[in-house]
């Protein structure tokens, strides 16, 4: 697809995602992550052409006006979305699918001082919860979620849902499934294991009460099967 149609593209696609966009005139002064997109789109026009000053130039105003940072050597496919859009971070071999959702303080960032590839690699149709930092050449399949705040530094296959520091990787359940916006239904796993913990302790009070060893063990056997089940959603 040309320039002109790519951009034409990106306004649309905020037209057709964000409810809370009550007119086209909002879209002048209340999404930074649009222009931002904007600015890139030119950069990188001129960047494939061998530019090298001039997209950079473009890329730094649109960092000034928008305080997102995005590398015009970067590759940004078809409605990518950048909500909100404060102190996003693209780094230039990220590597960006189509229909994307990327939420503020987001980080696509490398790990090495090295030329090459070593910016992350995100597939289609991927949500980026805000604050999570990727990081280094990796890749994030399609369809997966990146819960905020979560720090990735390892492959997402397709379809899974990364959350934590470091992110840990949950194999997808329907729930999670349901839309790409649930981001409440993204499980906490140190939570479930704080309350695995809890629960454990309050079963072996209760016995060391009662003497009752039976139903202890049975207890304690229903906990492990509830725990085995969280762990084996993980990878």
């Amino acid at each position: 697809m040309k320039l002109f149609g790519l951009i034409k593209e990106d306004f649309l696609n905020v037209k057709r995602n964000d409810p809370a966009l009550h007119s086209t005139f909002e879209l002048f002064f209340n999404y930074p992550g649009l222009w931002a997109i904007f600015y890139y789109r030119i950069a990188h026009s001129l960047y494939r052409r061998g530019l090298r000053f001039l997209p950079r130039f473009i890329c730094g105003i649109g960092q000034f006006l928008t305080t997102i940072d995005i590398h015009p050597a970067a590759q940004i496919g078809r409605r990518v979305f950048i909500d909100h859009g404060v102190g996003v971070v693209i780094g230039e071999t990220a590597i960006i699918g189509d229909d994307v959702l990327i939420y503020q303080q987001v980080t696509l960032g490398g790990v090495s001082l090295n030329r090459g590839k070593r910016h992350p690699t995100v597939g289609n149709n991927v949500v980026i919860g805000a604050g999570a930092k990727i990081l280094g050449n990796i890749t994030i399949g399609d369809d997966a979620k990146i819960g905020a705040n979560s720090v990735v530094i390892k492959d997402v296959p397709a379809g899974a849902t990364a959350v934590g520091i470091p992110a840990r990787v949950l194999q997808c359940k329907n729930e999670i499934e349901s839309t790409r916006l649930s981001h409440n239904l993204i499980p906490d796993i140190n939570k479930e294991i704080f309350a695995y913990l809890v629960k454990r302790i309050e079963i072996l009070e209760e016995a060391i009460e009662s003497g009752q060893k039976e139903n202890l063990k049975k207890k304690d056997q229903d906990l492990d099967n509830n725990y085995d089940d969280f762990i084996h959603s993980m990878d």
